[in-house]
């Protein structure tokens, strides 16, 4: 039987009987291109993850997921309901503690989780790992993903960029979303993008409003530039 993770009692629990009904492939050539997606608590990073699955559908891109956080398994069966994505490919990890501990101190489990991941399907091409909501400093162990995004959202604050949070600063590639609040929250989004990009460097920024999908192709288009490749 197939297991999912649970970091609150350190011992794994056993998946649906339709998850452990699922092939079992061998001679998989390589593994599949792991993408973290973290950020806030409420910045949309659940809804940008399924803006994302159709969008990769439509690339005939095989993907699964896996949601962390801490002692449920809500992100992970929200994404199993929605009927974008075969229920059997989305594991949950239950953290425990604080969902950074899991994808940044000791990713052993999510490890584990995509590993199971690309043993079930042999092709697979990309997983799509969502931390539970941190805060700013919120980061990808660079051990679990080979490409990670930030999340951060216009109703939260234009001050965001300047506190050079972590997440901020060092993910691949920092999305900000809910740009379309702007106008009703009092914030300046011409100076909260350029702050953006001022303190990471010129590094990759987009906006989106997942609640529409506006602006989520080019999140698509960022993950396949970088560890696709040939999905266009």
């Amino acid at each position: 039987m197939s297991t999912e993770f649970d970091f609150s009692n350190g011992e794994p629990f056993a998946t649906t009987p339709f998850e452990s009904a699922v092939q079992q492939s061998s001679g998989h050539p390589a593994r599949a291109a792991r993408v973290g997606i973290g950020g806030p608590v409420g910045s949309g990073k659940t809804r940008l993850l399924e803006r994302l699955i159709p969008r990769f559908a439509a690339r005939e891109v095989e993907l699964a997921v896996i949601t962390n956080d801490l002692v449920t398994r809500e992100d992970a069966e929200r994404v199993r309901r929605s009927g974008l994505i075969d229920p059997a490919r989305v594991l949950a990890v239950e953290t425990g503690a604080c969902p950074h501990t899991a994808i940044r101190e000791d990713p052993t489990l999510n490890l584990q989780a995509a590993d199971e991941l690309d043993a079930r399907y042999a092709g697979l091409r990309l997983v799509l790992i969502e931390s539970g909501g941190d805060n700013l400093a919120s980061s990808f162990s660079l051990d679990l993903v080979d490409y990670w995004i930030f999340v951060i959202d216009v109703a939260a604050g234009d001050d965001i960029p300047r506190k050079r949070g972590l997440g901020v600063l060092s993910c691949d590639l920092l999305v900000i979303n809910k740009f379309d609040l702007a106008p009703y929250v009092g914030v300046d989004l011409q100076r909260m993008v350029s702050e953006a990009r001022e303190v990471r460097g010129g590094r990759p920024v987009l906006l989106t409003n997942c609640a529409t999908g506006d602006g989520v192709d080019a999140v698509a288009d960022a993950i396949v530039e970088n560890v696709l490749f040939d999905a266009l």
